[in-house]
This record gives C-alpha cells, sequence and structure tokens, in this order.
C-alpha cells in the first residue's frame, strides 16, 4: 500500500474515525483504524468496538493499492502534529511509514485480519437537516443519565411518526423533549429507538454542520442499528435494549400558575447566586408581581440574593433547583425569554421558550425539573 494525501485532509478523517475508539478495548486490534486504499483513488477510514463503528472516506494519490490496521489514536496525534505539506504513507513489511516533509513516522501494524467486519449501514429511513438536528439533540441529551449502572437512561428515546420525529431523555430528575421535521424516505414511516446519548451527542456535533444527514433504522433483523450518514463519513451504533418508561405523562395537563423571565439575565444571575451554593444545596427562586428573586445559602453560611424583573400569572410561587440542573435548561432553551410554569411548588416545573415577553410559548422543546425541597 502506497499513497499521498494532504495533511489536514488526513488529520480530519483521521481523528473523526479514532473518536471513539474504546481506552480499553477488548481486543488489541479494536485499537486500530483499518486503511484501505482502491485504485480508484479512494481512501477508507473504519474503527469498531463491536457497539459503535464509523467509516470516513477521503480523496488520495493511490500508488499502490492495499490495507493496514494501525493504531488509530497514534496515528490521530501524528497526522495532527505533522507540517502542512502532503503526506506520504506506504507499507513497508510489517510497519507503516508515513512522511510529510522533514517528518518521519514508522508505526507497527495490527493483524488486519484479525480485525472483525463491520456492519453494513442501514437503509436510509430519511434525512434530516444537520443544523436542526444537532440543535434538538444538544436540547434533548443535557437530561440523559450519566450513570450506566442504569443503561435505559443513558439513552435517548427516538419516535418516529411521519414527517415528525420526537426525542425524550430524562435521568429521573429532569425530563427533556423536542419536536423536529423530517423527511422520510418512505410516507407514514413510523418507529421507535432507543439510541445513545453519547453517540447520538457526537453524531450530531460531527455530521451536522451543514447540509443533510441521512438516519437509517434496522430494528427487528437480528442486530438493530441505528446508522448516520453526511459529507462521505458514515457511522452506526447498536440501539439500547429494554422498555424506556412512559415519560410524556409526566408534563403537566394544566399549569395555574406561569412567569415570564428574560433567559440570559436569569442565566447570568442564577450562575452568580449559585456561588455561595454549596455541594448538593439548592439555589432558590420566589415569585412574585413584577419580580423573581434569586437566593441561595441560610444561617452562617455565605448568602447572596438578587433581583430580576419577571411577568407572574397566578399567585406567588416560591420553588428551589439544583442550580446546574437550572442552568442546563436554560442554556438548551435558545429563546430571549423563559416561561416556567408551575402546578405546585413541590411539584415539576416546565421550562418553555417564548421570543418576546408576552408571546407564545414554543412547545417545540420542553424541560421538565423536579425542584428540591426546602424548609423555611
Amino acid at each position: 500500500m502506497k499513497f499521498r494525501v494532504e495533511r489536514d485532509v488526513l488529520a480530519d478523517a483521521v481523528t473523526w474515525t479514532a473518536r471513539t475508539l474504546p481506552t480499553r478495548p477488548p481486543a488489541p486490534v479494536l485499537a486500530g483504524v483499518r486503511i484501505e486504499a482502491d485504485a480508484q483513488g479512494v481512501i477508507n477510514l473504519a474503527s469498531f468496538d463491536y457497539e459503535t463503528s464509523a467509516r470516513s472516506e477521503i480523496p488520495a494519490e493511490v500508488a499502490e493499492p492495499g490495507t493496514v490496521l494501525v493504531s488509530g489514536r497514534l496515528l490521530a496525534e501524528i497526522s495532527r502534529a505533522l507540517p502542512n505539506k502532503p503526506v506520504d504513507v506506504a507499507l513497508e513489511g510489517n510497519k507503516v511509514v508515513v512522511t510529510c516533509g522533514a517528518s518521519r513516522f514508522t508505526l507497527l501494524t495490527m493483524p488486519v485480519d484479525e480485525y472483525p467486519a463491520l456492519p453494513g449501514l442501514p437503509e436510509v429511513s430519511g434525512t434530516v437537516s444537520g443544523d436542526a438536528f444537532t440543535h434538538a439533540v444538544a436540547q434533548v441529551t443535557v437530561a440523559a443519565s450519566r450513570d450506566d449502572t442504569l443503561p435505559l437512561l443513558t439513552g435517548v428515546r427516538v419516535e418516529i411518526e411521519g414527517e415528525r420525529i420526537t426525542l425524550l431523555s430524562t435521568d429521573r430528575y429532569r425530563l427533556a423533549l423536542r419536536e423536529l421535521t423530517w423527511t422520510p424516505a418512505t410516507p407514514g414511516f413510523s418507529a421507535v429507538a432507543l439510541v445513545r446519548a453519547r453517540t447520538l451527542n457526537d453524531v450530531a456535533k460531527s455530521l451536522g454542520s451543514g447540509g443533510l444527514v441521512n438516519v437509517g433504522l434496522s430494528t427487528g433483523q437480528g442486530l438493530d442499528l441505528v446508522g448516520f450518514e453526511a459529507g462521505g463519513r458514515q457511522t452506526t451504533s447498536q440501539l439500547v435494549e429494554g422498555d424506556y418508561p412512559a415519560v410524556r405523562r409526566l408534563f403537566p395537563d394544566s399549569t395555574p400558575i406561569h412567569a415570564v423571565v428574560a433567559t440570559a439575565p436569569l442565566i447570568e444571575a442564577a450562575k452568580r447566586v449559585s456561588l455561595v451554593a454549596e455541594r448538593n444545596t439548592p439555589i432558590r427562586l420566589s415569585f412574585s408581581e413584577g419580580q423573581v428573586v434569586l437566593d441561595a445559602g441560610h444561617g452562617d453560611d455565605a448568602q447572596a440574593s438578587e433581583a430580576l424583573e419577571a411577568v407572574l400569572v397566578g399567585e406567588d410561587i416560591a420553588v428551589a433547583f439544583n442550580p446546574q440542573f437550572l442552568l442546563d435548561g436554560l442554556g438548551a432553551l435558545g429563546t430571549d425569554f423563559v416561561r416556567l410554569s408551575f402546578t405546585h411548588p413541590n411539584k415539576p416545573v416546565e421550562f418553555t421558550g417564548q421570543g418576546s415577553l408576552d408571546g407564545e410559548d414554543d412547545s417545540a422543546y420542553r424541560y421538565l425539573l423536579v425542584p428540591i425541597r426546602f424548609t423555611g
């Protein structure tokens, strides 16, 4: 195998393909990136850990076709550090030689015949705008659990019905729901899947930079997979098994009290007030006519408070939240104003976005946060 490729093209492709390589692979060969050069001037790079696969395709000047397997993380580090000149890659015996200007690196190869076959990309189920997909995934994954002892809750439930996709996630303390539109490959397409939040977030960031993202779902055919493809890059991931809890019913049917606050000032005030909130202690929001007062700390501890303008509809109400969970929800909204809808001081509070102080709330994104009980 022997080929020449532009340094930036190689570095981007290797870095992207190697990004999900396991730090402790179940087999040594799974720490590698497979590089295949064909006679048509195309280099295919691939990685796989039995759960998630990644492929990228780049153009190159191929002098000798061939396939090798080398350490993915090492090749990624080397390719990023090379000078901005064309890179020559050649197989010499059981080593791969990477030459760029005056720089020369030699990497040991791994047994490519021991590398597992990658799963194929599922048939395309539909396409979605990359920008919309990235934004929606970021809004929902903030509420997914990071606790691997509860694998179901580390996933995002994807519900597809015709031209509408609904994304749901929860870690038991908060719940995020986001609806967006897409173009199904067949009219009336319907499916439900549970995708790892970490994988979904990574894919959205790396593939959703522009254009369209092709999405494929394969369920009930032995290996349940989701696949994504855009810009010459493909990734697949096994779906999470199990029945996701019925979380939709947690959203209240009606809310007799609601308040509207400018989002950016509320975020900044919450950050300042939370500076005195010790670990696992809440900040309190007290709503009354015309204002909301944020405060944290009590007794002999450090204390902070700040008042902001707010519109309140209904009776006065006070709630307390985990500061980080509050900031996560506010940061995910992406709107100038936030509407907080209440049923009771100790019941979950629904956050939705508004474009103006007296406008309609946007129910495409809903963030439900469980308050913390406080005394006094």
